[in-house]
């Protein structure tokens, strides 16, 4: 068993993620991966296309008394981000500066006109390695991509 399904498994039995989120990780994963190694000379096939940043968050405990608290489960799909770039480039230039200005002084040193089409399919390819859990007492936040 590949080290990628065993830590699924083990998020399912921990209570970490739902049977329904279990089979949908798998599912991606088995697309990832060829059912066969390749012939020598041959490269493996590439890596899914990531479709969706996925965020969820999960209450911990059941609130005093009460039923347990509501679920948080976003699934943005990236082709927003896509359309989300382009429109971006149709900002007037001094509503940008206005937003850059905003973002610094709430200590975001960022900048509008750093965001280009190329850059974000650059950013995209790599989300497909990214796992975030945050762990709290009371919540569970996890970010992953699909």
């Amino acid at each position: 068993m590949n080290e990628n399904r065993l830590k699924i498994l083990q998020m399912l039995s921990a209570g970490q993620i739902t049977a329904d989120e279990a089979e949908r990780l798998i599912a991606a994963l088995e697309k990832e991966s060829p059912a066969s190694p390749p012939p020598s000379g041959f490269e493996s096939n590439p890596k899914a296309k990531t479709k969706y940043l996925r965020v969820v968050v999960d209450p911990e405990k059941e609130g005093q008394g009460g039923p347990r608290g509501p679920k948080v489960n976003i699934r943005v799909p990236v082709q927003l981000l896509r359309a989300g770039v382009k429109l971006g480039s149709l900002i007037p230039e001094q509503a940008r500066i206005h937003v850059n200005e905003a973002l610094h002084g709430h200590g975001m040193q960022f900048d509008l006109t750093q965001i280009k089409p190329e850059n974000l399919e650059e950013l995209i390819d790599h989300l497909n390695d990214l796992t975030i859990d945050v762990d709290d007492k009371d919540i569970k936040v996890r970010v992953f991509c699909e």
